[in-house]
């Protein structure tokens, strides 16, 4: 399979990695972006990435908190210079407000209703992406600055709110993959205890050892992984002396979800 300039380019954004590198391990991959990844990874080369981090469209994320539901919408432009624009800070308004009388399953309607009232007079391809709504006995949510990060966390009835926001902060900032370590599948284990255990091989260090050896330092590592996946094990970004599940409450959080443009 011939590899393309913008695969290699696309690689070597991900991991930082030289573009000789990158090409490499995509033809040893035929092309596949996360085998690739993994391969780099095995040779002690690159940590792993997500892309979510990498998306380069412009837009604006809104999130309206009532009662109990947190109605999500975000708005992909053309330009950063329109999605600051009180236009289209207005044009997101209305559609968060047709969110809440229509529900989620109306996303198509909403991007009709984008199209015909807004698309001439703003003058640029707008298209709607995240549009949902989540509900629990305790919901809050935090967006980044530039509009362009989000988080939404659920939690059980009582939870402090103004914690619960500063939760929501923090997995705009961390990026858990997981709520919990046991959230964690034996699949996603066995995977990374494998790709360390390339990565060992490969070091001049550690590669004379045995893999029973190998494999018995691994499975010490395992709960720091899990840990740095998790939601409620992580550090907490304000006071990363504390966990998460402490700082919230044990037992407290339900789900998250990180929204990005």
């Amino acid at each position: 399979m011939a590899i393309t300039a913008a695969q290699v380019k696309e690689l070597r954004e991900i991991t930082g990695i030289g573009m000789m590198e990158c090409k490499k391990a995509l033809t040893e991959t035929n092309g596949d972006i996360q085998a690739a990844i993994d391969e780099l990874r095995k040779k002690g080369l690159a940590k792993a990435a997500k892309k979510a981090d990498r998306e380069t469209t412009e837009g604006w994320i809104k999130v309206v908190v009532e009662d109990g539901n947190a109605y999500v919408i975000s708005v992909s432009c053309e330009t950063d210079f329109l999605a600051n624009s009180d236009n289209f800070k207005g044009m997101l308004t209305q559609v968060a407000e047709f969110l809440k009388e229509n529900g989620a399953d109306s996303k198509d309607q909403a991007q009709e209703m984008i199209n015909k009232e807004f698309a001439l007079e703003l003058g640029e391809n707008l298209q709607v992406k995240d549009y949902t709504i989540i509900s629990a006995g305790a919901v809050a949510s935090y967006v980044h600055s530039n509009a362009k990060l989000a988080a939404v966390v659920s939690a059980v009835s009582g939870t402090d709110e103004e914690k619960l926001k500063q939760v929501a902060m923090h997995v705009t900032a961390a990026n858990p993959e997981y709520l919990t370590p046991e959230d964690i599948s034996d699949e996603i284990v066995e995977k990374e205890k494998s790709i360390q255990l390339e990565a060992m091989k490969n070091d001049e260090k550690m590669g004379n050892k045995s893999d029973d050896v190998l494999l018995k330092i691994i499975e010490g590592k395992m709960g720091k992984f899990k840990s740095e996946i998790s939601l409620t094990e992580q550090a907490f970004v304000i006071d990363p002396n504390v966990k998460v599940k402490a700082f919230i409450g044990e037992g407290a959080l339900e789900s998250f979800t990180r929204f990005s443009i």
